[in-house]
């Protein structure tokens, strides 16, 4: 196998960075190459499921100085 320059350099530093031989940083990056998503192919968008988280009794939501005030004081809970 012939490696360009800039390549040959990047695994070097890698090399000198991690303390691995030549040889694992090598199968590593080629590893990571082949399982990363090629372009073309399309990952499933994420979704988040909302779900109700409800409202804690007892506390006015409409202000926000009392909030405040209840997350700032642990004696209040």
């Amino acid at each position: 196998m012939t490696l360009d320059e800039d390549v040959a350099a990047q695994l070097k530093a890698e090399v000198r960075k991690t303390g691995k031989p030549f040889k694992a940083i090598v199968n590593d990056a080629l590893r990571n190459g082949l399982v990363r998503p090629r372009p073309g192919r399309k990952l499933p968008p994420f979704r988040v499921k909302a779900r109700p988280m409800g409202l804690r009794p007892g506390l006015n939501y409409d202000c926000i100085s009392a909030l405040l005030e209840y997350l700032d004081d642990p004696s209040e809970r």
